[in-house]
């Protein structure tokens, strides 16, 4: 299941590559300006993060966490 950002900002994860995760796990925050946005995994399963960093920009509908 792949996890996109909900807007353009800075992504910050939350979690490590291969981690369990249970339903409403934060597993990044996107930040814009003032606006922070928690993403919460929708379903439990391992996370596998994607080829981005921490504190690097995404625009909105960029994938930033994939759970398998």
């Amino acid at each position: 299941m792949k996890i996109y950002a909900p807007f353009a900002g800075v992504v910050r994860y939350c979690v490590a590559d291969g981690e369990e995760v249970t339903t409403g796990t934060e597993l990044a925050t996107v930040e814009a300006i003032k606006l922070e946005a928690p993403v919460l995994a929708p379903a439990p399963g391992t996370v596998k993060r994607t080829q981005r960093e921490d504190f690097v920009n995404v625009q909105g509908g960029d994938e930033i966490v994939e759970i398998v």
